[in-house]
């Protein structure tokens, strides 16, 4: 048996390694969405006066731009919302933890995808 197999949960030590990973990824991903929402309301503000045939190509690729970057922008609301749930595990002592086996997610995935609540085993089981 490991010593990570040993542990029930991470020491204050680790979790504070976490939640500094987490809080860099929150701020990237907040950062960004602010950008996309920016850019998304100047996009809607823009007054163009193109005429004809190529005003419509504009607004068929503006139309399909501004549906990616609203795509984008679920996801990463999304993400952020994930990342603060994560942040709140952490308070309440459950980081880090299976949901589905109550074993420790090791490290490196925790690394990796910090705001996950499973081991790889057990997410791969679920599919």
């Amino acid at each position: 048996m490991t010593v990570q197999e040993d542990k029930k949960r991470y020491s204050e030590e680790e979790l504070k390694e976490f939640e500094g990973i987490i809080n860099q990824k929150l701020d990237a991903a907040r950062n960004e969405l602010a950008y996309i929402k920016d850019t998304l309301s100047r996009k809607n503000d823009s007054g163009t006066d193109n005429t004809g045939a190529a005003t419509k190509l504009m607004e068929d690729v503006d139309t399909s731009e501004r549906e990616q970057m609203s795509q984008s922008a679920a996801r990463l609301q999304k993400f952020i919302t994930q990342l603060e749930n994560a942040l709140v595990r952490i308070k309440n002592g459950t980081y880090g933890i299976c949901i589905d086996t109550g074993k420790l997610i090791p490290k490196e995935r925790l690394r990796a995808v910090p705001h996950t609540q499973q081991t790889i085993e057990a997410k791969l089981r679920r599919k």
